[in-house]
């Protein structure tokens, strides 16, 4: 086997949390004195280990997907993999350049236009100036910016902003190339474009692969394997499938009544007009299949508005819609008096097959969000009490219930005697 092109040994990375400046010089250097002696009182309460103990290698020209829950550690492995932090502990050997796009902008200088942001991310490459001239027309088509290149990208919306990041990272050939779920800010044929894009470098070029998303559809069709992390801690690298299952097992249900009011909101969404404050699975039987749904939205709006759509929407925990409700659908739309209101949407029975499920909801007039908020819970459907439907053929998604009825044979369709 060749040597590894990137090589992680015993990695940790701790952060300090609460304000800076809490204890006097003399403290810290007592403290420190304390802990070098293996003395109590050298462990600071406030430490927060976000990595411990990782050790992993990646082959040359290997397409390794990072999942795991929000907080699990993805971002600062990355920024550690990309110089951009240094591990508390242990190691890392790398086998190339890197080029990473870890969030909107990383890299460029706002002041600069989108022409000298391309040769200065390939100077910081260390590519020289004619490798970038060569290979500048083709970031510059496949970005789709050609009109705003000599424009400061400080003007630039988020999506030119990601297109050109990718752009540069895709084509500038490190060796090494990280992407994290900055591309989700893209519009999907962009998406597409950056996913067939990798698989290129990938199987012509041979580079390496680091890909972090939360879409597990868009994971398991770009990895062949895929390091699973968990409170700071690596479970393992695994075959996609494997991975993919132990991280859907590691997640546990929210409780069926949830408050909104702290959850992240998707972009464009326009809380000043009215918004989602809690969600609540109305009755005992919480969630099941064919049975009646029942949930209650607490709302509130500044002042009063019209003809509000109430939204909720369940997808796998791939990541894969598959079941929409919106009251405007129906042709039901409300207005909102100004103050907290509940709204309550119905359902005869539910389709859901047993399983989990994300929950997403919104209010909304017609195109223009008043409020999104996407994944706010995990919620488990389970089966109902009708006995002809317990059995599980694994079919998995909506199931309804039809109405199929025999007809006799049509005459023309009947054999006839020779």
């Amino acid at each position: 086997m060749s040597r590894p092109i990137i090589s992680v040994r015993g990695v940790s990375k701790r952060y300090r949390l609460g304000k800076i400046g809490m204890t006097t010089f003399r403290e810290e250097i007592e403290r420190t004195w304390r802990r070098w002696r293996g003395l109590p009182g050298g462990r600071s309460p406030h430490d927060f280990w976000a990595l411990q103990d990782l050790s992993f290698d990646i082959q040359p020209g290997e397409v390794v997907g990072l999942i795991g829950r929000n907080g699990a550690g993805k971002s600062t492995l990355l920024k550690i993999l990309s110089r951009i932090t240094e591990p508390t502990k242990g190691e890392i050997e790398l086998g190339g350049r890197i080029g990473s796009l870890l969030e909107v902008g990383t890299g460029f200088h706002p002041e600069l236009s989108g022409r000298d942001n391309i040769y200065l991310n390939g100077s910081m490459l260390g590519m020289r100036k004619e490798e970038i001239r060569r290979k500048f027309d083709a970031i510059v088509a496949f970005a789709e910016v050609d009109k705003f290149i000599d424009t400061p990208v400080k003007r630039y919306s988020s999506g030119m902003y990601v297109r050109l990041a990718f752009a540069v990272a895709a084509f500038l050939e490190p060796e090494i190339m990280i992407v994290d779920e900055v591309l989700a800010v893209g519009d999907a044929q962009f998406q597409r474009k950056c996913i067939t894009r990798m698989q290129e470098i990938a199987r012509d070029e041979g580079r390496t692969i680091i890909f972090v998303s939360h879409s597990m559809p868009t994971i398991r069709r770009l990895c062949p394997r895929c390091a699973v992390l968990e409170s700071g801690r690596l479970l393992g690298i695994y075959p996609i499938n494997e991975a993919i299952d132990l991280y859907n097992r590691k997640i546990h249900p929210a409780a069926l009544d949830v408050m909104l009011e702290g959850s992240k909101r998707e972009r464009g969404a326009d809380g000043r007009v009215c918004r989602l404050l809690r969600a609540r699975v109305a009755g005992e039987r919480g969630l099941r299949f064919n049975e009646p749904l029942e949930i209650e939205f607490e709302v509130e709006a500044p002042k009063p508005v019209e003809q509000v759509m109430l939204g909720l929407g369940f997808d796998t925990v791939e990541g894969q819609r598959i079941l929409t409700l919106d009251s405007d659908a129906a042709g039901q739309t409300f207005a909102l008096p100004a103050g907290r209101s509940t709204l309550r949407l119905r359902l005869p029975a539910l389709p859901l097959h047993p399983g989990r499920y994300y929950c997403s909801a919104a209010l909304a007039f017609g195109l223009t969000h008043y409020d999104l908020v996407d994944g706010f819970a995990l919620w488990e459907v389970h089966h109902g009490g009708h006995a002809d439907w317990e059995s599980d053929r694994r079919f998995g998604g909506c199931r309804l219930l039809p109405q199929v009825s025999v007809e006799p044979p049509a005459l023309s369709s009947m054999p006839v005697a020779v």
